[in-house]
């Protein structure tokens, strides 16, 4: 019995043990590994944010980009639309240049530069870089490494191998190919040579140096955004200043963008991601000396001894065409990507008048006859609405004489003016707003065709006839000039320079001849339109072609052309009906 006993208790006191240890691994030690592991994860994102931004801060001046660029050795880049080169320290895509796109109308002008490496002056640094993240003890390749490239330049037939030895048991090739446009796809393998398994995390950023916060416009985004497991967020520059965003889910994308261009890190889509959006400050007192950086990191990958893993992850440096971003975004399951361009509130509007925009474009050849021909087609979609309202103004026009003469009755008695007005528009059965319903209907369409030619890379530099050369920019003619007619210049600060003196104008007061012919056009449509009955709002109706020449005169001259034009189709459709109903009230 004493034997059973002690065997009993001596497998009770051994299962006992193994619950505790079991539950001791399980609820205090791997919670605490992994607590760890995510600190020196971060510690390790944070520390390759500060070597970059040490490389800036330390040196006296930032060096010219060539200078920058010619200090380590590179693998070229050539494609139709990219040149540039990869950075063997740290296996960056740090010098990135737009083949086709350049900075103004100028042919002769320099190409746009995307990417400029670490430590440059002009542009501002701004790069792309993937790794992979490490536990402590575990040696990974990061900012500092030198990778070794075998296979010659990067093109779209030809990708290009890097490797780099941890000296510790861990190998790492690097295949990146790009094809005949803006993506590069990066596939990596690590192989572990060593005795004892590693994890490793996928990881990519990018970062941008200086402060771009005071070349943010209100009418679009331009900073860091993400669709990290959902709809895309974005951030403005400003907010990341005070403080870090975080994204979290499966697949995605997230990057930084301006007007026209984007750089984006498309990691693999059925994995699970964390985003970081950030600003690393290197001097509390200087704001241009700081990073911003959106990064995300993927989950463990647990490598054994003698076993190989991979990763494979994307980068689009470049423009934002939505043809081709809508491609990507079908071929390799991007969720959102088309989201990178900023269509606003309209949204459902904004992109299919850009791809009709853009096929009439290619249609006529021109963009300009394309904004011409699309006016006729939405006149020709709300024509009935149009119709409907131009025999109302005809008829209100019409009746304005008695209207007058119930004014005049009453003139003293507000109240009862009123009531008589209602009970005449009532009695003729006509409605004095009806002529408000086409331009409600205009609203959402200026909005949306306005987020087109202004966000749209297809209308950038886009001419039209005589000398609009850039259809997505305000007409550079002035009044203040007589519209070119005069030989004195304006400066860029609008001063009208007479020879003996020089008077400095707002630029508000720099209208060009679209707007004022907009305006034109408005006022006599104006004056086909009955009055309002109220002197008060009859003289706010006549303000009205001034302040939208005022307006649009900043805006970009593609939407004061489609403005101009449809004008005149709706004053000639107006004077028809008004001609047409003329005549047959006559008959009667």
């Amino acid at each position: 019995m004493n034997n059973k006993a002690n065997n009993s208790n001596f497998i009770l006191a051994v299962v006992l043990s193994a619950i505790i240890l079991i539950g001791y691994q399980q609820f205090y030690v791997r919670p605490h590994q992994e607590q760890y592991r995510q600190q020196v994860l971060a510690e390790s994102k944070t520390q390759k944010a500060k070597q970059d931004v040490a490389a800036v801060t330390d040196s006296a001046a930032p060096r010219p980009r060539a200078e920058v660029i010619g200090k380590n050795p590179r693998v070229k880049i050539a494609t139709p639309e990219l040149e540039g080169s990869i950075n063997l320290k740290g296996a960056r895509i740090d010098d990135l240049s737009l083949v086709r796109y350049r900075e103004t109308i100028d042919p002769a002008s320099p190409n746009i530069i995307l990417l400029s490496p670490s430590g440059s002056a002009d542009p501002e640094a701004y790069y792309a870089d993937f790794s992979w993240l490490a536990d402590a003890g575990t040696k990974a390749p990061d900012a500092d490494s030198e990778w070794k490239a075998a296979g010659g330049e990067l093109t779209p037939d030809h990708p290009v191998t890097l490797t780099w030895d941890s000296g510790r048991g861990l190998s790492f090739a690097r295949t990146i190919s790009v094809d005949d446009h803006f993506m590069f796809t990066v596939h990596d393998r690590v192989t572990n040579k060593g005795s004892d398994p590693v994890t490793l995390y996928p990881a990519g950023l990018v970062a941008r140096q200086g402060n771009p916060v005071q070349k943010s416009i209100s009418v679009l985004h331009e900073g860091p955004l993400g669709a990290i497991g959902g709809p895309v967020q974005d951030y403005k520059y400003k907010e990341l200043m005070e403080g870090k965003q975080t994204q979290s889910g499966k697949g995605g994308w997230l990057g930084i963008t301006d007007k026209y261009w984007l750089v984006a890190l498309i990691p693999q889509q059925d994995e699970s991601l964390t985003a970081d959006f950030l600003y690393n400050r290197a001097d509390q007192h200087d704001p241009d000396q700081g990073w911003f950086q959106t990064d995300y990191r993927g989950g463990g990958i647990t490598v054994a001894p003698g076993a190989s893993a991979e990763n494979e992850a994307r980068l689009f440096a470049g423009a934002k065409q939505v043809r081709l971003l809508d491609a990507y975004g079908d071929k390799f399951g991007i969720p959102h990507f088309d989201r990178a361009i900023d269509f606003g509130w309209f949204y459902f509007l904004t992109k299919p008048f850009l791809y009709l925009l853009a096929w009439l474009g290619h249609w006529f050849g021109s963009l300009g006859i394309a904004i011409l021909v699309f006016t006729v087609l939405l006149k020709l979609v709300t024509l009935p609405l149009s119709l409907k309202s131009y025999h109302s103004m005809s008829r209100m026009k019409a009746l304005q004489p008695e209207m007058k003469r119930i004014q005049e009755r009453y003139k003293d008695d507000r109240v009862r003016q009123s009531q008589e007005m209602m009970e005449f528009y009532k009695k003729e059965k006509v409605n004095p707003m009806a002529g408000c319903l086409p331009q409600v209907i205009q609203i959402p369409i200026f909005f949306a065709l306005y987020k087109v030619l202004y966000v749209s890379i297809e209308l950038r530099q886009a001419p039209f006839y005589g000398w609009i050369h850039d259809m997505a920019a305000p007409d550079p003619t002035s009044w203040v000039n007589l519209f070119g007619l005069a030989h004195w210049g304006i400066p860029a600060q609008y001063a009208l320079n007479l020879g003996f003196f020089a008077v400095y104008l707002p630029p508000a007061l720099h209208i060009g001849l679209w707007p004022f012919l907009m305006g034109l056009s408005m006022f006599l449509q104006q004056r086909l339109s009955p009055q309002p009955p109220d002197k008060t709002q009859a003289r706010m109706f006549m303000f009205m072609p001034i302040f939208f020449t005022y307006l649009l005169s900043s805006m970009p001259s593609g939407l004061v052309i489609y403005w101009t034009w449809s004008n005149l189709i709706s004053i000639a459709q107006q004077a028809y009906i008004m001609r047409k109903d003329s005549a047959k009230r006559a008959a009667r």
